[in-house]
């Protein structure tokens, strides 16, 4: 069940990627709306990550393209924001909250010219729609891990993109930084943005999400949320993974997702 666009602000057209010669996203074909909140859910390996990396060419295609707004990457990019895992980043860098924040507004920087006291205003003014500011000169070493990922994403944020694509931001942070942050993202749907998110929560995702696109190396379903998270197409993204899928089923009935998929612990 794939439900497309007209006029879409993202394409994948016949999308094929392999990490050493092992597939692992298979003929991926969708379109995205615009000021949409839009949830990537499926299991672990699913090629959930691969899929937004693939569409901000960090990965090479084995067939297929990418379109944003009607054009190449290289062409929008300074519309296009990425926010990968927060794992994936060295956090003991010596850096402050502002700073990395800051390294937002670099692509609006011609080459060699350093952010002055526009760009540091920017970065201030993003610090505080992730509530912090007054942490802007702790360095990011002191910092727990919700408030590393709030200033990730101001670091996004001040960036001023149309559309963003987030790598799991959800992903161990307690419940008040998730709390403020889906606020944010829904403040930025508010705004005129498209937000694309790797998610893991079943429970969150009816209520987080506008649009869901099901992924289990082949595009299952891709289309609004109350039409996608149905059993049925759940069933087929999970295989049998789902363990509890007559709970699912009954729960389903409700309305209410109480699975959560855990991610193995990454040594």
């Amino acid at each position: 069940m794939i439900q497309h666009v007209n006029d879409p602000v993202l394409e994948v057209h016949d999308l094929t990627v392999s990490y050493q010669r092992k597939p692992v996203l298979w003929d991926i074909d969708l379109t995205l709306p615009a000021q949409a909140l839009v949830g990537i859910i499926g299991p672990n390996g699913a090629g959930k990550s691969t899929l937004i990396k693939a569409i901000m060419g960090l990965l090479p295609l084995n067939s297929g393209y990418v379109q944003l707004y009607g054009k190449s990457l290289d062409e929008v990019r300074k519309r296009v924001s990425y926010v990968p895992q927060r794992e994936s980043v060295d956090w003991d860098f010596p850096a402050s909250a502002l700073d990395v924040a800051m390294m937002g507004t670099y692509g609006q920087l011609g080459l060699f010219k350093r952010p002055g006291a526009k760009q540091r205003q920017q970065a201030m003014e993003a610090l505080e729609k992730v509530g912090m500011q007054d942490f802007a000169n702790r360095q990011i070493s002191q910092l727990s891990g919700g408030q590393q990922q709030r200033v990730f994403l101001s670091r996004a944020l001040a960036q001023d993109a149309d559309l963003y694509l987030m790598d799991e931001p959800f992903a161990g942070v307690d419940i008040a930084t998730e709390t403020a942050i889906i606020e944010l993202l829904r403040q930025m749907r508010e705004d005129g943005k498209t937000v694309v998110v790797v998610h893991h929560d079943l429970q969150s995702a009816q209520d987080y999400f506008d649009w869901v696109i099901l992924l289990n190396m082949r595009l299952v379903a891709s289309g609004p949320t109350n039409v996608t998270l149905t059993q049925e197409l759940l069933e087929k993204t999970y295989g049998g993974r789902l363990t509890e899928l007559s709970r699912v089923s009954e729960l389903l009935h409700k309305k209410n997702f109480p699975i959560r998929e855990t991610k193995p612990v990454r040594k």
